[in-house]
């Protein structure tokens, strides 16, 4: 079995596509596949089942496929390692749910400068993935709504971010200064995606639910805020957004919402048994941010 084999059946687990797994590894698909077929005889297994419009993990392949990630994740941390003790740049990886948001990137801000040799690599995923890619080390650091985390995954409440809505320019609500929860019944609201952020609609919902509603849903999708925004900007629907996303685009606004006041709480997330450095840093880099600018004072009890 062969290092190469195990990347190749991962990224073809992921997109569940010859075509597009053999674009992502730069070889042509039938060479992929005959790595695939090698790979389940040296098994002795069938990882996955085929057929002409159709590619799906079998259940060997989804057991499989946990301990073939933590195998990558390790030699690529050896890796990192072996560079570091010749001299290497020290590396850490960041997860971020969408560059919308403001919180990570001033927290990086501020490792960068106590620590401009370190190297961040940062990646765009939702909390669910991140809690994956955190407990088989394909990442160091997330960030996220932490309810949800499993018990291999550590964290650090930093921000309770007051939560508003963007409403279109020229809206009724665009002229309060801030939006009585129960209103929102009247509206159309743009949900996430939900494999993307289940935390977040969860804990919108609630907040509807407890304001005494449940709330009309967008019946679209959109995977970025910035995407979100445009069919706010549209008025097709309004959208519920903590104070830290960038809501300065043309068309929207974003306005507090208020009775009850709610605070969307952000954690820093890690390895339970991650006791590294790197990981250390950003840690106490929130935590002193946090102090500094106020962000777990509320002026209200947060809700969720």
């Amino acid at each position: 079995m062969e290092l190469r084999q195990l990347r190749y059946f991962v990224t073809l687990a992921e997109e569940l596509h010859f075509g597009r797994a053999a674009r992502r590894e730069h070889i042509v698909q039938s060479g992929l596949s005959q790595q695939i077929q090698r790979l389940e005889r040296e098994l002795g297994v069938l990882l996955f089942e085929r057929s002409t419009h159709h590619v799906a993990l079998t259940a060997s392949g989804a057991a499989f496929l946990g301990e073939a990630r933590q195998i990558l994740a390790l030699v690529e941390r050896a890796t990192l390692v072996a560079r570091s003790a010749v001299g290497a740049s020290p590396t850490v990886r960041v997860g971020i749910i969408d560059s919308g948001y403001d919180s990570m990137p001033q927290i990086l801000y501020e490792v960068q400068a106590r620590h401009p040799d370190l190297v961040i690599h940062q990646t765009e995923a939702g909390v669910p993935e991140q809690y994956q890619q955190l407990a088989d080390g394909r990442l160091d650091v997330g960030i996220g709504r932490a309810t949800m985390a499993p018990p291999e995954v550590a964290s650090t409440l930093f921000r309770q971010d007051p939560l508003g809505v963007l409403v279109p320019n020229g809206h009724p609500f665009a002229e309060l200064e801030g939006i009585p929860v129960a209103t929102l019944a009247r509206e159309p609201l743009l949900l996430a995606e939900a494999k993307q952020a289940p935390e977040f609609n969860q804990f919108v919902v609630e907040m509807c639910r407890e304001a005494g509603f449940t709330p009309t849903v967008y019946e679209g999708t959109v995977g970025s805020i910035r995407a979100a925004a445009d069919l706010v900007a549209q008025g097709r629907c309004l959208y519920c957004v903590p104070s830290s996303c960038i809501a300065a685009l043309p068309g929207i606004m974003w306005r507090p919402l208020v009775d009850p006041v709610s605070y969307y709480p952000w954690s820093i997330l890690w390895r339970a048994d991650d006791e590294s450095d790197h990981v250390r840093t950003i840690v106490s880099c929130a935590q002193a941010m946090s102090g500094r600018l106020g962000w777990l004072a509320t002026t209200d009890q947060p809700a969720g």
